[in-house]
């Protein structure tokens, strides 16, 4: 999506040509064919470890770090494949989306134009906040020391890129369009006007 974004925002007219439906088709199979070995590898690790504890997880969902939580033995191993693969797959898409938004908003600020601006930065307001609200909660949750986490926090954050995030993309991405704004806007002075 950010790269949408800055093709559309930075080289607008060769956009068509850039974002082809054979290129999104790429984006979207390089994007799946990258996690499912990772997805694959981190649940064999965690299958190869013993537990012999209580079979209880303490969160929402069965998470990797609840899970190892219960396992018995040295867990090292899976900590840092956990640690590695937070960085690969949030911190370097985070960083890369940074820069993609570093050199959209500075072609936004070469625009002349009021209007133009306030269009392109409505553009990516959307996308960014749900980036930032997912990356930045996925974060804490993954890179965050294992001593300074407290259970309840975790379930939190977890809540919030698992459900809270992923159900707040289709509002968000809705109320950007024209006519859905306008129905609501109707709505609401219509019950405005039906209270007095």
């Amino acid at each position: 999506m950010a790269y949408d974004r800055y093709v559309a925002i930075c080289n607008p007219l060769h956009y068509p040509v850039v974002m082809s439906h054979k290129v999104c088709m790429q984006l979207v199979a390089a994007s799946w064919v990258s996690g499912i070995p990772v997805d694959i590898g981190q649940t064999y690790q965690i299958f190869s470890l013993s537990f012999c504890g209580s079979n209880r997880i303490n969160h929402f969902f069965c998470d990797i770090p609840p899970v190892l939580k219960l396992a018995c033995g040295d867990t090292f191993v899976n900590e840092m494949a956990v640690y590695v693969v937070a960085v690969v797959f949030v911190m370097i898409p985070f960083i890369l989306i940074s820069v993609s938004y570093g050199k959209i908003i500075s072609n936004i600020l070469k625009l002349s134009s009021a209007t133009g601006r306030a269009k392109a930065f409505s553009t990516c307001s959307s996308h960014l906040m749900v980036v930032v609200l997912f990356y930045g909660t996925a974060s804490i949750t993954y890179l965050q020391p294992k001593s300074n986490q407290s259970e309840g926090t975790g379930k939190l954050l977890s809540l919030f890129y698992t459900i809270l995030i992923p159900g707040l993309n289709p509002i968000i991405y809705t109320l950007r369009n024209k006519d859905i704004t306008t129905a609501l806007r109707k709505l609401l002075s219509y019950e405005h006007k039906a209270k007095i």
